[in-house]
Protein backbone atom coordinates (compact mmCIF):
# COMPACT_ATOMS: atom_id res chain seq x y z
CA UNK A 1 0.00 0.00 0.00
CA UNK A 2 1.31 3.16 -1.18
CA UNK A 3 -0.03 6.90 0.37
CA UNK A 4 1.01 10.48 -0.45
CA UNK A 5 0.88 13.17 1.70
CA UNK A 6 1.65 16.61 0.95
CA UNK A 7 3.11 19.07 3.59
CA UNK A 8 2.05 22.73 3.82
CA UNK A 9 3.36 25.56 6.11
CA UNK A 10 1.82 28.85 6.12
CA UNK A 11 3.96 32.12 5.44
CA UNK A 12 2.44 35.94 5.45
CA UNK A 13 -1.17 35.14 4.80
CA UNK A 14 -0.03 32.18 1.87
CA UNK A 15 -0.18 28.62 2.43
CA UNK A 16 2.85 27.22 0.76
CA UNK A 17 3.70 23.77 -0.27
CA UNK A 18 6.94 22.92 1.50
CA UNK A 19 7.30 18.89 0.08
CA UNK A 20 5.39 15.56 -0.49
CA UNK A 21 5.84 12.42 1.74
CA UNK A 22 5.33 8.83 0.28
CA UNK A 23 4.51 6.33 2.59
CA UNK A 24 4.63 2.20 1.26
CA UNK A 25 3.80 -0.32 3.71
CA UNK A 26 5.40 -3.59 3.13
CA UNK A 27 5.18 -7.19 4.18
CA UNK A 28 7.56 -6.99 6.51
CA UNK A 29 8.18 -3.28 7.38
CA UNK A 30 7.74 0.01 6.23
CA UNK A 31 9.54 2.76 4.53
CA UNK A 32 9.17 6.66 2.91
CA UNK A 33 10.59 9.05 0.82
CA UNK A 34 10.32 12.64 1.70
CA UNK A 35 11.24 15.31 -0.95
CA UNK A 36 11.27 19.19 -0.84
CA UNK A 37 9.15 21.00 -3.32
CA UNK A 38 11.30 23.00 -5.57
CA UNK A 39 9.32 26.26 -4.72
CA UNK A 40 9.90 25.52 -1.28
CA UNK A 41 13.72 25.39 -1.83
CA UNK A 42 13.76 28.92 -3.90
CA UNK A 43 11.10 30.64 -0.81
CA UNK A 44 13.30 33.84 0.61
CA UNK A 45 11.41 32.55 4.06
CA UNK A 46 12.37 28.58 3.21
CA UNK A 47 13.38 26.55 6.33
CA UNK A 48 14.44 22.89 6.70
CA UNK A 49 12.15 20.94 8.46
CA UNK A 50 14.81 19.35 10.41
CA UNK A 51 17.98 21.29 9.63
CA UNK A 52 19.96 17.56 10.63
CA UNK A 53 18.36 15.01 9.25
CA UNK A 54 16.04 16.76 6.21
CA UNK A 55 18.44 19.31 5.26
CA UNK A 56 17.22 22.17 2.74
CA UNK A 57 18.15 20.14 -0.47
CA UNK A 58 17.07 18.80 -3.52
CA UNK A 59 17.04 14.93 -3.31
CA UNK A 60 15.10 12.50 -1.53
CA UNK A 61 15.13 11.34 2.00
CA UNK A 62 14.66 7.84 2.67
CA UNK A 63 13.28 6.14 5.49
CA UNK A 64 13.33 2.65 6.49
CA UNK A 65 12.36 1.47 9.65
CA UNK A 66 10.20 -1.59 11.54
CA UNK A 67 9.31 0.91 13.86
CA UNK A 68 8.31 4.00 12.30
CA UNK A 69 8.77 5.44 8.85
CA UNK A 70 8.00 8.91 9.89
CA UNK A 71 10.78 11.47 9.65
CA UNK A 72 11.38 12.80 13.35
CA UNK A 73 9.98 16.25 12.17
CA UNK A 74 6.27 14.90 10.86
CA UNK A 75 6.33 12.08 13.69
CA UNK A 76 6.72 15.41 16.34
CA UNK A 77 3.52 16.44 15.13
CA UNK A 78 1.52 12.78 15.09
CA UNK A 79 -0.35 11.83 17.92
CA UNK A 80 1.00 9.49 20.99
CA UNK A 81 -0.12 6.85 22.49
CA UNK A 82 -3.31 8.87 23.95
CA UNK A 83 -4.10 10.13 20.45
CA UNK A 84 -3.79 6.62 19.10
CA UNK A 85 -5.64 5.10 21.59
CA UNK A 86 -8.33 7.31 20.48
CA UNK A 87 -8.41 6.82 17.11
CA UNK A 88 -8.27 3.44 17.00
CA UNK A 89 -11.26 2.70 18.65
CA UNK A 90 -12.80 5.41 16.76
CA UNK A 91 -11.67 3.36 13.78
CA UNK A 92 -13.21 0.48 15.14
CA UNK A 93 -16.80 1.54 16.15
CA UNK A 94 -17.52 2.94 13.12
CA UNK A 95 -16.98 -0.71 11.72
CA UNK A 96 -13.63 -0.01 10.26
CA UNK A 97 -11.20 -2.92 11.68
CA UNK A 98 -8.25 -2.73 9.34
CA UNK A 99 -4.69 -1.86 10.68
CA UNK A 100 -3.87 1.56 10.57
CA UNK A 101 -0.97 2.85 9.43
CA UNK A 102 1.07 5.83 10.40
CA UNK A 103 -0.82 7.80 7.65
CA UNK A 104 -4.15 7.43 9.32
CA UNK A 105 -2.74 8.34 12.44
CA UNK A 106 -1.05 11.29 11.42
CA UNK A 107 -4.52 12.42 9.17
CA UNK A 108 -6.81 11.40 12.34
CA UNK A 109 -6.46 14.93 14.38
CA UNK A 110 -7.19 18.42 13.69
CA UNK A 111 -5.51 20.63 11.72
CA UNK A 112 -6.16 23.74 13.84
CA UNK A 113 -4.69 22.68 16.88
CA UNK A 114 -1.86 19.90 15.24
CA UNK A 115 1.56 20.36 17.11
CA UNK A 116 4.01 23.09 15.39
CA UNK A 117 3.36 24.70 11.99
CA UNK A 118 2.89 21.55 9.47
CA UNK A 119 -0.28 21.44 7.63
CA UNK A 120 -1.27 17.86 5.72
CA UNK A 121 -3.73 16.83 3.27
CA UNK A 122 -3.65 13.49 0.76
CA UNK A 123 -2.64 14.22 -2.62
CA UNK A 124 -5.49 15.85 -4.67
CA UNK A 125 -7.42 16.03 -1.48
CA UNK A 126 -9.03 19.43 -1.14
CA UNK A 127 -9.16 19.92 3.17
CA UNK A 128 -6.41 19.73 5.39
CA UNK A 129 -8.81 17.83 8.19
CA UNK A 130 -8.82 13.78 7.42
CA UNK A 131 -12.65 14.21 7.46
CA UNK A 132 -14.74 17.24 6.19
CA UNK A 133 -16.53 19.28 8.91
CA UNK A 134 -16.30 22.64 10.75
CA UNK A 135 -14.72 21.60 13.99
CA UNK A 136 -14.17 24.18 17.00
CA UNK A 137 -11.50 23.92 19.31
CA UNK A 138 -13.39 23.17 23.37
CA UNK A 139 -13.58 26.38 25.23
CA UNK A 140 -12.97 25.94 29.27
CA UNK A 141 -16.92 25.45 29.97
CA UNK A 142 -16.34 21.80 27.75
CA UNK A 143 -13.93 20.53 30.54
CA UNK A 144 -16.36 18.82 32.68
CA UNK A 145 -17.71 16.70 29.28
CA UNK A 146 -14.00 16.38 28.04
CA UNK A 147 -12.78 15.10 31.76
CA UNK A 148 -15.72 12.22 31.87
CA UNK A 149 -15.25 11.18 28.18
CA UNK A 150 -11.49 10.56 28.74
CA UNK A 151 -12.44 8.75 31.94
CA UNK A 152 -14.69 6.50 30.05
CA UNK A 153 -12.27 5.94 27.49
CA UNK A 154 -9.91 4.72 30.26
CA UNK A 155 -12.44 2.56 31.69
CA UNK A 156 -13.58 1.20 28.64
CA UNK A 157 -17.18 2.21 28.48
CA UNK A 158 -16.63 5.02 26.08
CA UNK A 159 -19.41 6.03 23.53
CA UNK A 160 -18.75 7.26 20.17
CA UNK A 161 -19.46 10.37 21.38
CA UNK A 162 -17.02 10.50 23.38
CA UNK A 163 -14.77 10.11 21.21
CA UNK A 164 -15.84 12.13 18.63
CA UNK A 165 -15.89 14.94 21.71
CA UNK A 166 -11.84 14.00 22.20
CA UNK A 167 -11.05 13.57 18.26
CA UNK A 168 -12.64 16.03 16.59
CA UNK A 169 -12.72 18.80 18.50
CA UNK A 170 -10.19 18.04 21.58
CA UNK A 171 -8.00 16.82 19.14
CA UNK A 172 -5.43 14.54 20.71
CA UNK A 173 -1.65 15.41 21.22
CA UNK A 174 1.48 13.87 22.08
CA UNK A 175 2.00 12.33 25.07
CA UNK A 176 0.77 9.02 26.72
CA UNK A 177 -1.49 10.77 29.49
CA UNK A 178 -5.29 11.53 28.44
CA UNK A 179 -5.03 15.19 27.36
CA UNK A 180 -7.05 17.46 24.92
CA UNK A 181 -6.48 20.68 22.80
CA UNK A 182 -8.99 23.84 24.61
CA UNK A 183 -9.42 27.34 23.74
CA UNK A 184 -8.63 29.26 27.31
CA UNK A 185 -10.43 32.28 28.15
CA UNK A 186 -8.86 34.94 26.18
CA UNK A 187 -9.31 32.59 23.12
CA UNK A 188 -5.49 31.29 23.12
CA UNK A 189 -4.83 27.59 22.92
CA UNK A 190 -3.65 25.69 25.18
CA UNK A 191 -3.57 21.78 26.50
CA UNK A 192 -6.00 20.35 29.23
CA UNK A 193 -4.08 17.42 31.13
CA UNK A 194 -6.57 15.49 33.44
CA UNK A 195 -6.46 13.24 36.27
CA UNK A 196 -6.53 9.54 35.87
CA UNK A 197 -9.20 7.57 38.02
CA UNK A 198 -6.17 5.34 39.29
CA UNK A 199 -3.83 7.66 40.25
CA UNK A 200 -2.48 7.82 43.89
CA UNK A 201 -1.32 11.37 43.69
CA UNK A 202 -2.44 14.66 41.42
CA UNK A 203 -0.22 14.47 38.76
CA UNK A 204 -1.88 17.83 37.52
CA UNK A 205 -0.99 20.02 40.33
CA UNK A 206 2.65 18.79 40.60
CA UNK A 207 3.08 19.43 37.10
CA UNK A 208 1.61 22.88 37.49
CA UNK A 209 3.58 23.28 41.04
CA UNK A 210 6.76 21.87 39.43
CA UNK A 211 6.22 24.74 36.44
CA UNK A 212 5.44 27.18 38.73
CA UNK A 213 9.22 26.58 40.54
CA UNK A 214 11.27 26.61 37.31
CA UNK A 215 9.42 29.80 36.60
CA UNK A 216 11.30 30.99 40.28
CA UNK A 217 14.05 29.41 39.72
CA UNK A 218 14.77 31.10 36.14
CA UNK A 219 13.68 28.75 33.72
CA UNK A 220 11.89 30.06 30.41
CA UNK A 221 9.10 27.28 31.55
CA UNK A 222 5.77 27.27 29.68
CA UNK A 223 2.57 28.78 31.44
CA UNK A 224 0.54 26.64 33.45
CA UNK A 225 -2.10 26.85 36.36
CA UNK A 226 -5.26 24.85 37.72
CA UNK A 227 -8.44 24.73 36.54
CA UNK A 228 -10.84 22.91 39.55
CA UNK A 229 -13.50 20.94 36.98
CA UNK A 230 -16.13 19.12 40.10
CA UNK A 231 -13.25 18.76 42.45
CA UNK A 232 -11.01 17.55 39.53
CA UNK A 233 -7.97 19.34 38.92
CA UNK A 234 -6.91 19.84 35.38
CA UNK A 235 -3.84 21.41 34.38
CA UNK A 236 -4.10 23.94 31.58
CA UNK A 237 -0.60 24.77 29.69
CA UNK A 238 -0.48 27.56 27.38
CA UNK A 239 0.72 26.27 23.70
CA UNK A 240 4.10 27.86 23.30
CA UNK A 241 3.80 27.04 18.87
CA UNK A 242 1.29 30.10 18.82
CA UNK A 243 2.23 33.40 18.80
CA UNK A 244 -0.81 35.88 17.68
CA UNK A 245 -2.67 32.74 15.73
CA UNK A 246 0.73 32.38 13.75
CA UNK A 247 2.04 28.89 13.89
CA UNK A 248 5.53 28.29 15.05
CA UNK A 249 7.41 25.24 13.58
CA UNK A 250 8.34 22.84 16.72
CA UNK A 251 11.07 19.57 16.83
CA UNK A 252 11.62 17.31 19.61
CA UNK A 253 15.15 16.77 20.77
CA UNK A 254 14.98 13.79 19.69
CA UNK A 255 14.03 14.09 16.16
CA UNK A 256 16.84 16.64 16.06
CA UNK A 257 19.44 14.28 17.23
CA UNK A 258 17.86 11.33 14.59
CA UNK A 259 16.92 9.04 17.44
CA UNK A 260 13.82 7.04 18.52
CA UNK A 261 11.72 5.85 21.48
CA UNK A 262 14.21 4.04 23.84
CA UNK A 263 17.72 5.36 21.98
CA UNK A 264 19.89 6.27 24.44
CA UNK A 265 21.51 9.61 24.53
CA UNK A 266 22.40 12.59 26.90
CA UNK A 267 22.12 16.21 27.80
CA UNK A 268 25.40 16.67 26.27
CA UNK A 269 24.20 16.02 23.06
CA UNK A 270 21.48 17.94 23.07
CA UNK A 271 24.21 20.42 24.05
CA UNK A 272 25.49 19.41 20.75
CA UNK A 273 22.51 20.30 19.00
CA UNK A 274 22.19 23.55 20.39
CA UNK A 275 25.86 24.52 19.62
CA UNK A 276 25.14 23.76 15.97
CA UNK A 277 21.42 25.00 15.40
CA UNK A 278 20.86 27.31 17.54
CA UNK A 279 20.51 31.19 16.82
CA UNK A 280 21.60 32.44 20.49
CA UNK A 281 23.79 29.04 21.60
CA UNK A 282 25.11 30.53 25.19
CA UNK A 283 22.01 31.46 26.09
CA UNK A 284 20.40 28.24 25.54
CA UNK A 285 23.56 26.22 26.77
CA UNK A 286 22.68 28.14 29.93
CA UNK A 287 19.26 27.52 29.87
CA UNK A 288 19.32 23.51 29.18
CA UNK A 289 21.68 23.44 32.70
CA UNK A 290 19.39 25.19 34.32
CA UNK A 291 16.61 22.84 33.28
CA UNK A 292 19.15 19.59 34.31
CA UNK A 293 19.61 20.98 37.54
CA UNK A 294 16.08 21.56 38.43
CA UNK A 295 14.95 18.42 37.66
CA UNK A 296 17.29 16.49 39.39
CA UNK A 297 16.48 18.44 42.49
CA UNK A 298 12.34 17.74 41.74
CA UNK A 299 13.14 14.55 41.04
CA UNK A 300 11.69 14.72 37.71
CA UNK A 301 11.98 11.31 35.85
CA UNK A 302 10.28 11.73 32.83
CA UNK A 303 12.89 13.66 31.42
CA UNK A 304 13.27 11.80 27.98
CA UNK A 305 14.30 13.82 24.37
CA UNK A 306 10.86 13.90 23.65
CA UNK A 307 10.44 16.34 26.86
CA UNK A 308 13.19 18.80 25.22
CA UNK A 309 11.85 20.75 22.19
CA UNK A 310 13.36 23.57 19.80
CA UNK A 311 10.80 26.60 18.07
CA UNK A 312 11.82 27.63 14.91
CA UNK A 313 13.48 31.18 14.90
CA UNK A 314 14.91 32.79 11.80
CA UNK A 315 17.51 32.12 9.17
CA UNK A 316 17.29 28.16 9.37
CA UNK A 317 17.91 28.36 13.04
CA UNK A 318 16.39 27.51 15.83
CA UNK A 319 16.12 28.19 19.77
CA UNK A 320 15.29 25.73 23.22
CA UNK A 321 11.57 25.90 23.50
CA UNK A 322 10.14 26.69 26.65
CA UNK A 323 10.60 23.77 29.22
CA UNK A 324 7.28 21.48 29.50
CA UNK A 325 5.87 18.25 31.10
CA UNK A 326 7.99 18.79 34.13
CA UNK A 327 6.89 15.53 36.65
CA UNK A 328 8.03 15.74 39.98
CA UNK A 329 7.93 12.02 41.26
CA UNK A 330 8.62 11.61 44.71
CA UNK A 331 11.77 9.86 45.90
CA UNK A 332 9.62 6.99 47.84
CA UNK A 333 8.21 6.26 45.20
CA UNK A 334 10.97 6.18 42.84
CA UNK A 335 14.49 6.80 43.27
CA UNK A 336 16.27 8.53 40.35
CA UNK A 337 19.61 7.15 38.90
CA UNK A 338 22.41 9.52 37.99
Amino acid sequence: MTDTVEIYTDQDDETLLVGRYRYIAKRRGQSSVFEYADDWIDHPNAFALDPENLPLLRQPFYTNSANSALPGALRDTAPDRWGQQLIKRAFRKSGDDRTLSEIDYLLAITDRTRIGALRYKRENEDTFDHDIGQYRVPPLIQLPALVDAANAVQSNTETAEDLKLLLNEGSPLGGARPKSAVADNDGTLAIAKFPKPDDDRSIPHGEVLAMALAKKAGIDAAAARIVDVAGRPVALITRFDRHEGRRIPFLSAMSLLGLNDGDEAAYTDIAEAIRSHSSAPTEDLHELWRRIVFSVLIGNLDDHLRNHGFLYDSNNQWRLSPAYDLNPVPSAEKAREL
